[in-house]
């Protein structure tokens, strides 16, 4: 099949870009590298430089010039929006450097992850549950995102991949009853593998298209045809379904084993798409992803997924500027939304659970036990934001009816905000109690309690908590109500209620640092108990 001499091509130049090991490339073999293509379809495409989106990025000064709240505001909504987080300390010293903006945008080109290292952690079956059962590969991926600690060129191209197996366009689906696990890591690990190898947007999709992963998917020739020009070129014309099932009518995917079969009964007559003569289905694929249309629709895919609350206008004009920029790249759409003013200073929607999850895990010193990303995985079913799993995709990407939100409110409050991991257990990964936020979040707060004054101390933490969860201070009503609850007193001289005093006082010191932790661990609960019943924590907001 000729889509298989495109994939051998390919294996033949892996290691001659940037991430390649060959110290004797030479800039004429770069050079090259950029120009091979196949029929025009050219394998290799560089990402643009940010100074070439259309869509408008945030700057570093523009960044600087917003209030310390609406900074950590946009900080965060960029972090979690790409799946990550700093804890509040770290998050505030990044953004005091004045090129917080910058700063992102330069780590994530740089390669600075030990794969191998990763790779053997979420394999490791000592620390992650490993079975046979409930798609252990969508549950390793979830696991990977977890284990990776620097937001590097590598974590970006797992985010891209997750990104679009979510979507209607690289979904494997495995909801069918003719898919299986093993899709699951083939049409993931093909895209991160590519992106690795600074592969073009239109080849990546023209490997996808012509495999047997998204043949076990959509299944006949007209199916598959139909399909694939609804999705990629958003055409519904019925009269081109005719066409491509025509060029397609050699590709089956066989009862045996669900295996894809490509014969030699062929099409022989001259049939016109895309502007142009096909006869085959390599030339349907290949002249789709060739064809401005592509760009168009898979753009508009992406639009639609990141500003679900959008007006159709105004989505058309946001992917119009995208287009207008002449993405070739993944990276070249994403990034440009999710950098862009549009995105971080005025859309607003409802967080996935992922990016609630793992940017909540990293603020907040999460530690996993043996079974935690195949429970996540399974609650992620529950909130019908499965993973991977849909036939076309997340078509609402968060859905929010009562039955679903109930169980993203309940996994985030029991599972992450109420559960403090026992410090004891820290090398017990089948402990349940090993599960929870460190102690480092409400050990490591950089407050200054020297003076001991309770009522500003207790502030000072209370603003620490929502700030590293929420992005912002309690309001003056939901602060009374905590010092009301934790405090006693008149105004002149405010006490601790029993069991929350920070500056209990033992004759040993050791039992001491022990009973101040624990009344502060007492103080997080409350607190976090009450911000998992906000909304703050499940949105993305606009800077107002």
């Amino acid at each position: 099949m000729k889509y298989l001499l495109l994939v051998i091509l390919s294996s033949l130049f892996i290691g001659c870009g940037s991430g390649g090991s060959n110290s004797n490339t030479t800039d004429t073999d770069i050079d090259s590298k950029y120009s091979i293509e196949y029929k025009g379809l050219k394998f290799y495409y560089k990402n643009m430089p940010i100074s070439a989106y259309k869509l408008e990025p945030l700057s570093d000064e523009e960044f600087n010039s917003l209030n310390q709240n609406s900074k950590l505001l946009v900080a965060n909504k960029l972090l979690s929006t790409l799946f990550f987080g700093y804890p509040e300390q770290i998050l505030e010293e990044k953004i005091a450097t004045g090129t917080f903006i910058s700063d992102i945008q330069n780590g994530l080109k740089e390669d600075i992850t030990d794969k191998a290292e990763i790779e053997n952690e979420i394999l490791d079956p000592t620390k992650f549950q490993q079975s046979e059962w409930n798609e252990q590969e969508a549950i390793d991926i979830l696991a990977r995102f977890y284990v990776m600690d620097k937001l590097d060129r590598y974590f970006l191209h797992n985010w891209i991949a997750y990104i679009l197996t979510q979507t209607i366009m690289f979904s494997p689906a495995y909801e069918l009853d003719s898919t299986h696990r093993p899709n699951i890591t083939n049409v993931y690990n093909r895209i991160v593998t590519f992106l690795n190898e600074e592969g073009g947007m239109r080849y990546i999709t023209y490997i996808h298209m012509s495999s047997e992963d998204n043949w076990r998917r959509f299944r006949s020739p007209e199916d598959n045809g139909r399909e694939m020009l609804e999705i990629f070129t958003l055409d519904q014309d019925d009269t081109h379904v005719p066409i491509a099932g025509k060029a397609l009518q050699n590709w089956k995917l066989d009862r045996d084993s669900d295996t894809l079969v490509v014969g030699l009964n062929q099409n022989q007559e001259p049939l016109n798409l895309f502007g142009t003569t096909i006869y085959n289905g390599d030339d349907f694929y290949r002249e789709l992803v060739k064809s401005e249309l592509f760009i168009n629709g898979a753009t508009s895919r992406l639009v639609d997924f990141f500003f679900p609350d959008y007006t159709t206008t105004q989505k058309e004009r946001i992917k119009n500027s995208i287009v207008s920029s002449n993405p070739e790249t993944w990276q070249d759409i994403l990034l440009q939304i999710v950098f862009s003013k549009e995105y971080l200073l005025n859309n607003s929607r409802a967080k996935s659970a992922e990016e609630t999850f793992f940017s909540l895990a990293k603020k907040l010193y999460f530690r996993h036990r043996l079974g935690t990303f195949y429970e996540f995985k399974n609650s992620l079913e529950d909130m019908h934001q499965a993973t991977m799993k849909y036939k076309l995709g997340k078509l609402q990407r968060v859905p929010l009816d009562t039955l679903s939100f109930i169980n993203y409110y309940k996994y985030i409050r029991e599972r992450v905000l109420l559960r403090e991991s026992n410090p004891e257990k820290i090398d017990n990964y089948e402990a349940w109690d090993r599960q929870g936020w460190g102690i480092e979040f409400i050990k490591n707060d950089g407050i200054d309690y020297t003076n001991k004054s309770n009522k500003d101390s207790l502030i000072a933490f209370i603003n620490y908590i929502f700030k590293t969860t929420i992005s912002r201070e309690p309001t003056h009503a939901e602060l009374q109500m905590f010092l009301n609850h934790i405090l006693k007193g008149d105004s002149g001289r405010e006490e601790f209620v029993c069991c929350f005093d920070m500056f209990e006082e033992n004759d040993d010191p050791q039992k001491e640092i022990e009973k101040r932790l624990e009344n502060k661990s007492r103080i997080a609960k409350i607190v976090l108990e009450y911000i998992a019943r906000l909304d703050d924590i499940y949105m993305q907001k606009e800077v107002n």
